[in-house]
């Protein structure tokens, strides 16, 4: 019982992450793009850190490195990869401008940015689903590996949600509109907790799988997603800043560890 209020308040907290979009407005984009960096790289450190001092661990201990667990850690890449591979081969569709350069159709401009943010809000409600499967999964082991699943959750989530924000934005959603649809969006957390809770307490399989699986997202969105952000940033200032906040990822997962 107490691990499931626990889970559920987490995924509440994750799913109210969605509105810090608003404080893009606060912001020049000068400014919030060092921010937004430096949050990158100590999300890339805590799912680092999540993955290989928490959730690997954990179920190395209860069934040992096996073939399965390889193969878990392995869907967890490929789902996470898929998704993003989906969400970014729509994005990456040619402009109708592009398409005809000598015309302006307006409203065609119109509905595929309407186009945009709708496939935004499903990408983004299917990513959060399978993180509140992920956290129910990780409190249901142990609720150090739920807050350690949670707060890797919640840093990745700061600047993804700060992304999706602008991205709705784009597509036509007013200021408060695009913070309501993108809370929606955000709250499939909630049910996907829900969702892991039943069948973690029907299954002790689910749980042995969730997590390997977790790992593998959590290595594929640091590696592939956030890492290759960093590089683009060249100054040897940043790069410090960028190098001090991963490190500092890694430390709170270690630190989360050593409570237990």
């Amino acid at each position: 019982m107490i691990t499931s209020i626990y889970a559920i308040i987490s995924v509440i907290i994750v799913s109210l992450v969605s509105v810090v979009g608003v404080l893009a407005l606060a912001f020049g984009e000068k400014k919030l793009h060092k921010i937004l960096l430096i949050l990158v790289s100590l999300s890339a450190g805590t799912l680092m850190g999540g993955a290989f001092l928490h959730l690997l661990p954990e179920v190395v201990e209860e069934r040992g490195f096996t073939l399965a667990v390889s193969f878990s850690a392995l869907g967890g890449v490929l789902v996470f990869f898929l998704i993003e591979k989906w969400i970014h081969a729509h994005h990456c569709e040619p402009m109708p401008h592009e398409q005809h350069s000598h015309l302006h159709h307006e409203p065609h401009l119109h509905i595929h940015q309407q186009h945009i943010g709708i496939l935004t809000l499903f990408g983004d409600g299917l990513h959060n689903l399978l993180d509140g499967l992920v956290i129910a999964g990780a409190y249901l082991v142990s609720v150090p590996a739920g807050i350690a699943t949670t707060l890797a959750v919640v840093l990745h989530e700061v600047p993804q949600e700060i992304a999706d924000f602008g991205v709705l934005l784009y597509a036509g959603f007013s200021k408060w509109k695009a913070l309501f649809y993108n809370f929606l969006s955000a709250a499939t957390a909630i049910l996907g907790a829900v969702i892991g809770l039943v069948l973690g307490a029907r299954s002790e399989m689910f749980v042995l799988f969730i997590l390997p699986f977790a790992a593998g997202g959590f290595v594929y969105i640091a590696g592939s997603i956030l890492i290759p952000e960093l590089h683009k940033e060249c100054g040897w200032k940043e790069s410090i800043y960028h190098v001090l906040a991963f490190i500092v990822g890694i430390a709170l997962m270690w630190g989360i560890l050593l409570l237990e």
